[in-house]
């Protein structure tokens, strides 16, 4: 007869293995979306990913049996949570990795926590503790650490590129988006599996950034190359279907006190890939700025885990990455 622990081996194993996939997945999304913005406009980079990581996923959940249609009323709301959180939270980050490094880009999404804190404690939900606050008042000093060398250097008056302020302020709205989605979804408690309701969200969203770059003739600006289509595999393969199904595996498996902590390490891990991969440089203050953020994540989201919710944060389907 086998004995515990080699019960408790293989699932300690595969607890480690899956945190290990959501960290480095999911952090390296953010140097996938990097390559592939510079040879795919981004609603073509972001909707090819969607809609082909949306048909896997909901063929996936068909074959285990799996019900993947619901009442009009909710694919409606499936259909809106999509374009909130993976539309409209997406294709502007993808967007913005032309002008700003990849690391920058992840460090500001991962304030989506904050967001979702703010806006939970003003629509009359889940208040902040003192130590949410705190966090609050952290981050916001973080956000102007990591924005004021790409502002200062936006501003030059020969060697300044304007574009690097426009690419910051859409990344923060696009974050707003995904944040406010997030908290809408919670108020909804739509009776769909997370893959399933995942899958039909990322349709939405692939759908609409396909429409997106017909009506604004992208289509012929698309380089197809190896780079390219590695990119978008990458982030289908890695990004979508196996980080997330990581994600929820681990939901299911693990407090979820623990599972919140990849909305700290994902930046992390783009930083460093950005460094080495893509040679991406970053100013001492920045780094200041990733310590702040990472701190701050940390102290809004310990505030909030009183209720048994992390505060939501981002990630690729992925979230928003």
């Amino acid at each position: 007869m086998p004995s515990s622990a080699s019960h408790a081996g293989p699932a300690r194993l595969a607890v480690l293995l899956a945190f290990g996939s959501v960290y480095f997945f999911w952090g390296a999304t953010y140097t996938a979306m990097s390559i592939g913005v510079h040879l795919l406009p981004a609603p073509i980079l972001a909707g090819t990913r969607m809609l082909i990581g949306a048909a896997l996923m909901l063929l996936f959940c068909k074959l285990r049996g799996k019900k993947i249609f619901y009442a009009r009323s909710v694919m409606a709301r499936l259909g809106l949570l999509g374009v909130m959180l993976l539309f409209m939270g997406n294709v502007g980050l993808v967007w913005s990795e032309k002008y700003l490094a990849s690391g920058l880009a992840a460090l500001i999404v991962a304030i989506v926590p904050l967001y979702v804190a703010v806006i939970e404690a003003i629509s009359g939900g889940e208040q902040l503790r003192r130590r949410g606050l705190f966090g609050l008042f952290l981050g916001f000093l973080a956000l102007i650490s990591l924005l004021w060398p790409s502002f200062h250097e936006a501003l030059l008056p020969r060697h300044g590129n304007p574009m690097q302020i426009v690419a910051a302020i859409i990344v923060l709205l696009g974050a707003l988006s995904f944040a406010s989605g997030s908290v809408l979804s919670r108020h909804m408690q739509l009776p769909v599996p997370p893959l399933v309701a995942a899958g039909w969200e990322m349709g939405a969203a692939g759908l609409a950034n396909v429409v997106l770059a017909t009506a604004t003739w992208q289509w012929s600006q698309a380089i197809w190359n190896w780079h390219s289509i590695a990119a978008i595999g990458y982030l289908i393969l890695f990004g979508s279907l196996l980080g997330f199904s990581c994600y929820i595996w681990l939901i299911h498996h693990v407090p979820v006190a623990k599972v919140a902590t990849y909305a700290y390490v994902n930046p992390v891990v783009a930083v460093i890939l950005g460094v080495l991969v893509l040679h991406e440089h970053m100013q001492p203050t920045e780094y200041i700025g990733m310590v702040a953020v990472i701190a701050s994540v940390a102290l809004v989201t310990s505030s909030q885990m009183k209720s048994g919710k992390p505060a939501a944060a981002p990630a690729p389907v992925e979230n928003e990455a």
